[in-house]
């Protein structure tokens, strides 16, 4: 299996190192030197890490073959793919790869379904479950312990506690309205 585990940024100094979005939690392991990493677009690879350092919170990468700015530029915006066992689970007891959330059904606590997640998203502050309902529409469910209170994947399902309006805005909206549908044609004084 591929997983995404960053993407190049700009060239970093005349020595041929780029700065990167890191996209994993395991950098220590999927960035090492010698780590040998497939590339979207595959043009641009497969790329051998020859260098990994730390610059101003930065994480800096130098790849075999890219000696100057202009190749490092040239690497600008690429991802980085490291090619995993499906099998493999991270390192924490509560961490979980992307794929192994992917199409797990969310239900809340009492059995009720909410939907099926269908993608990852990652932001700065926290990770947000894009969870698709019967319906079609999508809810948005942060992953913190909070509110996705255990993750099954013998089951294949996640339990969510979610807080009031958070999967069902519709009836948090016409409560908030007295029930009814706003009244047209006035404004109110």
């Amino acid at each position: 299996m591929q997983l995404v585990v960053a993407r190049i940024g700009r060239a970093h100094g005349i020595k041929g190192e780029v700065t990167v979005e890191v996209r994993t939690d395991e950098p220590e392991l999927r960035l090492a030197p010698g780590a040998v990493l497939t590339t979207d677009p595959a043009s641009a690879g497969p790329l051998t890490i020859e260098t990994g350092r730390v610059h101003s919170g930065r994480l800096l990468l130098r790849f075999a073959g890219v000696q100057d700015r202009s190749g490092a530029e040239a690497l600008r915006n690429t991802l980085l793919i490291a090619d995993i066992d499906p099998e493999e689970l991270p390192e924490g007891e509560d961490e979980y790869y992307d794929h192994q959330l992917i199409d797990l059904d969310v239900v809340t606590e009492d059995g009720t379904e909410v939907g099926r997640i269908t993608e990852i998203s990652h932001l700065p502050s926290q990770d947000l479950f894009i969870v698709e309902r019967p319906d079609g529409s999508e809810v948005l469910i942060p992953f913190v312990e909070e509110i996705v209170t255990e993750i099954d994947l013998a089951e294949q399902k996640a339990v969510v506690a979610p807080p009031p309006g958070l999967i069902d805005d519709h009836a948090a909206g016409d409560e908030a309205a007295g029930g009814r549908g706003a009244e047209p044609g006035g404004d109110s004084a």
